[in-house]
């Protein structure tokens, strides 16, 4: 494979109507920001099959896959979480033919290869990354990592301040 791509052109491949080729590129996608931390997206570049067909008029069929793991803190607990996905995207650019045809990520026969497979990552991800799937997370009242925490990790709950006017009420026996 050669050098890291965020572009390809589709018209360079001079393809005819039904005629289709298998590309192997690299690509780079940028980290990701997820609730102010970053997940970074290894390996970099990142390997990806692009299978490209040529539909009738000016239009292209186009299928993205590869494999890929964002690492970063854990969401709940904040230690180091790394989850691997994998991701198998298709688009269609037929000009002409209507908005759900026209592909955002080709412009005049130019693929935005790197936009299109970062949000097709984007869209693979969880609600949370996690260090494993069943983490505790912190203790939210001292903060300890209860995923190392024994069993018994308890606080005593503090009384409401709203009810401390009732505990000077003195009762005669």
């Amino acid at each position: 494979m050669g050098a890291a791509v965020d572009t390809f052109d589709l018209n360079g491949l001079r393809l005819t109507s039904g005629e289709g080729r298998r590309l192997e590129l690299e690509i780079r996608i940028e980290p990701f920001e997820l609730g102010g931390d970053v997940y970074g997206v290894e390996p970099a570049p990142v390997p990806v099959r692009l299978d490209v067909s040529r539909t009738t008029g000016q239009g292209y069929a186009l299928r993205l896959r590869f494999s890929a793991s964002l690492a970063g803190p854990c969401m709940r607990c904040l230690e180091p979480a790394a989850a691997g996905y994998e991701v198998d995207a298709r688009e269609i650019s037929q000009p002409g033919a209507g908005e759900e045809l026209d592909s955002p990520y080709v412009v005049k026969g130019l693929l935005d290869v790197g936009a299109w497979a970062r949000d097709a990552l984007a869209l693979s991800l969880p609600r949370a990354i996690l260090c494993r799937e069943d983490c505790a997370g912190l203790c939210g009242v001292c903060g300890a990592n209860l995923n190392g925490a024994d069993a018994d990790h308890h606080h005593d709950t503090a009384p409401d301040p709203r009810w401390s006017k009732l505990s000077e009420i003195k009762f005669e026996s």
